[in-house]
């Protein structure tokens, strides 16, 4: 996400309507609309190996992965989003057609331009949806990953995934993806 595009006043649903008329895809955080600008290659790069690990380990099973043109509806917090990566095992999500409700794990990989937002006001966001139990942010310059999970309590506890683990645990999903897949396809880093 990056800046607010034209200040247009709409509501979920008129935000939904106009949305499916544009070209770019637009996020909506209550009545303001922002403009989706294009990823850097290690971004789509890292969240394409994620969200294929996933794929592959959750086949055959209740729980699918889905990439980033796939819209998220936040209701409680009157938001769409389109996440990096979110894997859902609701059955009402498997038949939307437009955008999910359920996810249990949503993955964002952090840029410059994004991160105080993603640690911000969408984290959130989406903490606010009933159904998410872990929430990934993916540090491509650090080569870590921090992940925010929901106890039975309610609560979030952070869970450091470092590249010394070897790998990072995906505690919603039961799937730990090693470093070396999550990082597959880039430069090392000095």
């Amino acid at each position: 996400m990056s800046t607010p595009a034209e200040r247009l006043a709409f509501d979920a649903d008129a935000y939904l309507a106009w949305e499916a008329e544009q070209r770019e895809k637009h996020e909506y955080l209550r009545g303001e609309v922002f403009a989706m600008v294009g990823a850097r290659q290690e971004h789509v790069l890292v969240a394409l190996n994620v969200a294929s690990a996933l794929k592959q380990r959750l086949r055959g099973g209740p729980c699918r992965a889905y990439v980033s043109d796939m819209k998220l509806r936040v209701a409680a917090a009157d938001a769409f989003f389109y996440p990096d990566v979110m894997v859902s095992c609701d059955a009402r999500d498997r038949v939307a057609e437009h955008y999910l409700e359920h996810p249990i794990l949503i993955v964002e990989i952090l840029s410059p331009g994004t991160e105080a937002f993603d640690r911000g006001a969408k984290a959130a966001a989406y903490r606010l949806l009933p159904a998410l139990r872990e929430y990934v942010l993916i540090d491509i310059a650090a080569r870590r990953a921090e992940a925010y999970r929901r106890t039975e309590e309610g609560d979030w506890l952070l869970h450091d995934c470092r590249p010394e683990d070897g790998t990072c645990r995906f505690a919603s999903v039961e799937v730990s993806l090693a470093f070396d897949e999550i990082f597959e396809d880039l430069p090392p880093t000095d």
